[in-house]
């Protein structure tokens, strides 16, 4: 695909689900990957930070393989040389990572997102190329428990700055994700809210009710 056609399949999904299998409840980050595709998630990022790169290789050509076969996007998190070689639909980065005008360049046709903290960091990867931004941490978060949470502030500041899409990430819940979308958030992310639900597959469809609502 073209990034534009990826963009408007990214404009289409609503919950964007992020797998690491650390933080699975002791599933497979494949297993977990099945039942938030059979939910109806069309959005997933693969987020494995300490794999070895073959590993990591091999695991992201399996989540292209189910992604591909449900119609769903696949954003590899950091590495951008593995969703290229994987034929991801795009990378996330974050402010340490390659920098974004660099994986532009790299990459033209991908979606390329940027993990953004403020409404400086944000307009920065928008100039830069990013296709979109992540807002974030809105609420505290055991993934991050050391990062600095925004709050729902964030995103009555940041957004209408913003000519290019936008998701936001931290600490969402069933319980709160309402603060989120009544701010605007088409595409609010979640890890542990799904991956280390008892069931899977109905937590993310109580989510993306919630979005769909």
């Amino acid at each position: 695909m073209t990034h534009q056609e990826r963009l408007a399949a990214f404009e289409r999904a609503d919950l964007y689900v992020v797998i690491t299998e650390f933080f699975c409840a002791g599933r497979s980050a494949l297993e977990v990957l099945e039942q938030t595709l059979a939910a109806g998630v069309r959005l997933v990022q693969l987020r494995e930070k300490e794999l070895p790169g073959r590993r990591h290789y091999e695991l992201a050509l399996a989540f292209r393989r189910l992604t591909a076969e449900a119609g769903a996007l696949l954003i590899v998190n950091d590495r951008l040389d593995i969703a290229l070689a994987a034929g991801a639909d795009g990378v996330h980065l974050g402010q340490d990572d390659l920098p974004v005008a660099a994986a532009r360049r790299l990459a033209p046709e991908l979606i390329i997102g940027a993990s953004t903290h403020s409404l400086a960091e944000a307009l920065a990867a928008q100039e830069q190329g990013a296709s979109y931004v992540n807002i974030g941490p809105i609420f505290p978060t055991r993934t991050k428990p050391d990062a600095v949470f925004l709050g729902t502030g964030a995103l009555d500041t940041i957004p209408p700055h913003l000519s290019i899409a936008w998701t936001t990430m931290g600490g969402i819940t069933a319980a709160n994700i309402g603060q989120v979308v009544s701010r605007g958030a088409r595409h609010p992310a979640v890890m542990t809210a799904v991956t280390a639900a008892f069931d899977v597959t109905a937590a993310a469809r109580n989510l993306r009710g919630a979005i769909l609502a």
